[in-house]
């Protein structure tokens, strides 16, 4: 397993992680309208943009890509793994790498969670600041959260 930063041949790679992911997890949690909402926001020129003032990382295992997170500031987005490689500590291992990236320069982490990804940042000690939803272009509610966890050691 190895994480890099993403450059300019990687977006292909980033959209594919991130599509496939939304497409095959989404659906169980949210409406039509609202796995439409997160492909268009994940768009080409998102993640292009994204790579191009280097936020973009990818996780892989045999040089192939299987997981992905973007890192802006002191905010973790993006966060995606491959489903066939899920359950298998890839996502602990960008989170804990974005985790370490963060708190070189900020006291606290923040992230937008999805319904699926919720309870896996409860169990590792992100805490919920606010609730919000959205109402797609079919009438279709997308909910999430804003979540933080703090530095243990201020």
């Amino acid at each position: 397993m190895h994480i890099r930063q993403a450059d300019d041949t990687d977006l292909e790679a980033v959209k594919k992680i991130t599509c496939e992911t939304i497409q095959t997890i989404y659906p169980r949690y949210y409406p039509k309208g609202a796995v439409d909402y997160f492909l268009s926001h994940h768009s080409d020129e998102n993640i292009a943009e994204d790579i191009s003032q280097k936020r973009v990382f990818l996780l892989e295992i045999e040089k192939l890509p299987v997981g992905t997170v973007t890192v802006k500031d002191s905010e973790i987005c993006r966060l995606f793994v491959r489903p066939s490689y899920q359950r298998k500590g890839y996502g602990s291992a960008l989170l804990d790498f974005s985790e370490q990236v963060i708190l070189k320069k900020s006291k606290t982490i923040q992230l937008d969670a999805s319904l699926p990804a919720k309870e896996i940042y409860l169990k590792r000690g992100y805490r919920e600041i606010s609730s919000h939803s959205i109402l797609t272009e079919n009438g279709d509610y997308l909910f999430y959260e804003m979540m933080e966890k703090k530095d243990k050691r201020f």
